[in-house]
């Protein structure tokens, strides 16, 4: 054979190579083109102002709270369980740390508090569901009636409760601090350099999963579209890096997600209880006969996902600095809708953590974008549930294809 029918050939199956990952891929590919598609639609209907660095600053403090319910959601719906609870158990544990606020306890005592509260709801819905096996569905559902009573008792006297800490406010309002300003008045320094560590981890655990694939002989994309991939994350984390300083700086909303994200994508992809998860969704007898304690994976992704609940709830409590009788309405629905456009299965054993942040985002984009340009609430409920419908029934054909 020829140098150039050779050449010709690696070509081809470079090409076929990547036809097929995009095929398998789909899912993803088709959220990033959808947030990417708000974005710009709302970016010129609102002339920029979606776009600017302050509404790009607010949306990012709107999502903190489904984010973070969403990762936890996530682990659920991969073990082929749901959790209706956990918006009024953020309601309702928000309204506990804003009232120990008023009480004059420190935000360092009253965020390991909530968490630990969060831990034991989680265990006694976990309790119920893996050992007494009552159906996470009746389980969660009569704990979202038992804390919605709850929430009202705790915020029955007042209504609602002002929080006028500047320290528990400042957690989903504030900005990490500015060493310096680029130019007196110009870029924040702190966010550059946080941006600039960002692009290095992309470039460098981009190169190394490249590493991993090829070592272990699993098909990936040739290295021009390598190449492509790597320019467009980068570029993104540029572009976003810059938007923010630019402002203010980077929120400690975006922060703690990231916290929160690095976190469970460790767990789900680096540890062994990560890839029981993946096993006991993919294949429940299988996992059991193969040695996986289903019943303690199954307690501790329920005791995990209320933990994650009462960090939303402080969040959202702060970012409102009150909390209110209302507070905790339709978070469960965002959050599972953000895991589900975000690529979790229906079937289960199928999800990532780092795939459900760009779902959340694809769900506060349009009730950002779509406050902007005041579309009335109605019609906002009507468009994410055609959104949340067509993202489920795409992931049904596309992998029944």
């Amino acid at each position: 054979m020829t140098d150039s029918a050779e050449k010709k050939n690696a070509m081809t199956a470079g090409t076929i190579s990547l036809r097929g990952l995009v095929r398998e891929n789909v899912r993803t590919y088709a959220m990033y083109l959808v947030l990417a598609v708000l974005f710009i639609v709302f970016g010129i209907a609102t002339k920029g102002l979606f776009l600017s660095p302050r509404n790009i600053t607010d949306l990012i403090n709107q999502t903190g709270y489904v984010a973070v319910l969403a990762i936890g959601m996530t682990c659920i719906l991969i073990i082929q369980h749901i959790d209706l609870s956990v918006g009024y158990v953020a309601g309702f544990l928000g309204a506990v740390s804003a009232t120990l606020m008023n009480r004059g306890w420190s935000l360092l005592a009253v965020l390991p508090t909530i968490l630990v509260l969060g831990v034991l709801i989680g265990m006694y819905q976990g309790f119920l569901v893996s050992r007494v096996k009552v159906p996470a569905f009746v389980t969660t559902l009569a704990g979202q009636f038992i804390f919605r009573g709850l929430l009202l008792l705790v915020t029955a006297a007042s209504g609602t409760i002002i929080v006028r800490d500047k320290s528990f406010r400042a957690l989903a309002n504030g900005f990490i601090p500015s060493i310096a300003r680029m130019g007196g008045d110009g870029a924040h320094l702190l966010t550059l350099l946080i941006g600039l560590a960002g692009i290095v981890l992309v470039i460098v655990t981009q190169i190394r999963a490249r590493r991993n694939r090829r070592k272990y002989l699993i098909r990936d994309i040739s290295p021009a579209a390598f190449a492509v991939k790597l320019v467009f994350l980068t570029s993104l984390v540029a572009l976003i890096t810059w938007v923010l300083a630019s402002y203010q700086g980077l929120p400690w909303t975006a922060v703690v997600i990231g916290i929160v994200l690095f976190g469970y994508n460790f767990i789900l992809n680096k540890t062994p209880l990560g890839r029981n998860i993946y096993a006991i969704g993919g294949n429940k007898e299988a996992a059991e006969l193969s040695g996986i304690r289903v019943e303690r994976v199954t307690f501790i992704v329920f005791a995990s996902m209320s933990m994650l609940a009462a960090l939303a709830g402080i969040m959202f409590t702060s970012r409102l600095a009150s909390a209110t009788p209302a507070a905790g309405t339709g978070f469960e629905l965002d959050a599972i809708a953000s895991s589900y456009i975000g690529g979790v299965a229906v079937s289960g054993g199928v999800g990532k953590v780092t795939n459900t942040i760009i779902g959340a985002l694809v769900i506060m984009s349009l009730t950002n974008g779509m406050n902007l340009l005041g579309v009335d609430i109605s019609f906002q409920y009507i468009v994410k549930g055609v959104i949340f419908v067509l993202a489920v029934a795409f992931d049904v054909i596309s992998r029944s294809k």
